[in-house]
């Protein structure tokens, strides 16, 4: 992920804090919660000169890379010797 597009995300992620913080993820759609990131979306489509689908595409992809890398690190952390035992349901 380059610097530009960490801003980017950043960008977006700071706008959501505020304006998603009173929401549960887990009961509300993703179509009403990006509803919630439009504005910020189209602030940055209008200075890309992007359109808005492809600010949406966009972040999206950097969300799952930023995911990706997170968790990547995490398991970093845990070290080579930790295994998760494993899950019978």
């Amino acid at each position: 992920m380059t610097e530009q597009d960490r801003l980017f995300l950043d960008r977006i992620n700071k706008y959501a804090e505020d304006v998603l913080k009173d929401i549960d993820p887990q009961n509300t759609h993703v179509s009403e919660q990006l509803e919630k990131l439009r504005p910020v979306m189209l602030e940055l489509s209008k200075e890309t000169g992007m359109p808005l689908e492809d600010i949406f595409i966009k972040y999206m992809d950097l969300a799952s890379e930023q995911g990706v890398e997170v968790e990547k690190k995490y398991r970093e952390n845990l070290g080579p010797d930790f295994d998760f035992p494993d899950m019978k349901i």
